[in-house]
């Protein structure tokens, strides 16, 4: 089948899909967050009936799941998931995209007050002469994680189209709210997801291939103080906000995550809400490293036993749970071919393979915790969560190629 045809059916799923306004709401504690993931949902069950897959369904969280019989003797299977929500950033929740032509390097004006400039994203002068999916300036521009959701759909149509190609078992799980703590992906019906391992299309550039993330936690400190005039305070008062400050006082600055970088880890206070009586402290620990990820979480529970002895009259009290595992530790000698394969896969496709340690998680990171190995391979995109977002339709492209040797049967 020609290049051409598959690049326009890739770019009319993509442009489908985000014309459907999916932004999750951090603030709604439900799942899904937002009603337009579940409209996505049913438009995607529909899309993948008509390509004849089976066992489709769409639980009460809006995860939609379904799967492909296999077509040839191979025995393995595999999943692939995506999530259906775009991130809030506090741009508009709807989409329009702009593709840009033979791209010829200059700014580009995205709307009458947004302007691209090549000079501070230099990134982009790697694609002169290609097209090039953009924002209009108003939104990111979605292909966190709708690139995804079209290349996997492309590549179960093409399949369609080609009943001559062999492929293994697949699994298909779309999720909501992924950009909001990984919560769909906790919600996936597992006896429905049989799978050897799966796959993630969830980071960025052309060749990047991810199997290691953080290990991630988060916590709460809450301290109760006790209020007093300031006529009588001496020896009364106990300000909360001090016991914070001391608090954050003893972390490390240098292990912060505007100081940090690569396979550093981190602990990042993220929100402080308080009163002269109450107050709330919320903070991230992050670390690629389980052993030092550990230490820290000790580490914080240590400087609270502190205060609490410093500040005797004060209520102090610590929790902390954890949210994903680093995706690496969940690899094995059986399932480590998800990996081995798309190395193999990249230098067929003559894609240079740049493996980096990601500093955040995907639904990958939640899959290890159940056994899952996902390893996460790039959609093409560069700039997620920015109005500067864009996509190169040759990146997207090569990105369906892996998709689609993937899914194809080695009978291993």
């Amino acid at each position: 089948m020609e290049e051409k045809i598959i690049k326009d059916k890739l770019v009319e799923n993509f442009l489908k899909y985000v014309a459907i306004p999916s932004q999750s709401d951090e603030k709604n504690k439900d799942v899904p967050s937002s009603f337009g993931q579940l409209e996505l949902g049913k438009v995607l069950a529909t899309d993948l009936k008509d390509l004849g897959l089976s066992d489709i369904s769409i639980n009460q969280f809006g995860v939609v799941q379904a799967r492909l019989p296999r077509r040839g003797e191979g025995k393995k299977s595999l999943g692939w998931v995506a999530h259906l929500d775009t991130v809030d950033v506090g741009l508009s929740d709807k989409i329009h995209p702009q593709i840009i032509k033979n791209y010829d390097g200059k700014d580009i004006n995205l709307n009458e007050n947004v302007v691209f400039s090549s000079k501070e994203n230099p990134e982009v002068l790697a694609y002169i002469g290609d097209d090039i999916i953009f924002t209009d300036g108003s939104s990111v521009l979605g292909a966190d994680n709708k690139a995804a959701i079209a290349n996997i759909m492309t590549a179960l149509w093409y399949l369609k189209e080609n009943p001559q190609i062999n492929h293994g078992e697949i699994y298909i799980a779309f999720v909501p709210d992924e950009e909001i703590g990984l919560r769909g992906s906790r919600k996936i019906d597992f006896d429905k997801f049989k799978v050897d391992y799966a796959y993630t299309i969830d980071c960025c550039e052309l060749g990047e291939l991810i199997y290691e993330t953080f290990n991630a936690a988060s916590g709460t400190l809450k301290i109760k103080g006790i209020p007093a005039h300031p006529m009588s305070s001496k020896g009364n008062l106990v300000n909360p906000i001090m016991i914070a400050h001391d608090f954050i006082s003893m972390l490390d600055r240098a292990k912060m995550p505007e100081n940090t970088e690569n396979r550093e880890g981190y602990i990042w206070v993220t929100d402080i809400n308080s009163d002269v009586l109450n107050l709330r402290l919320d903070f991230n620990i992050r670390n690629h490293d389980r052993e030092k990820f550990e230490k820290a979480k000790a580490y914080l529970y240590e400087i609270t036993e502190i205060l609490k002895k410093r500040y005797k009259k004060a209520e102090i009290e610590i929790q902390i749970e954890d949210v994903y595992d680093n995706i690496a530790d969940s690899m094995n000698d059986e399932n480590k071919i998800a990996v081995e394969r798309l190395k193999e896969i990249f230098d067929k496709l003559e894609i240079e393979t740049k493996i980096i340690p990601m500093r955040g998680g995907t639904d990958g990171s939640f899959l290890s915790t159940v056994g899952i190995f996902t390893p996460n391979y790039f959609t093409g995109a560069h700039n997620f969560h920015s109005n500067k977002e864009f996509l190169p339709i040759d990146s997207l492209y090569k990105s369906f190629l892996v998709t689609l040797e993937l899914m194809k049967d080695k009978k291993l």
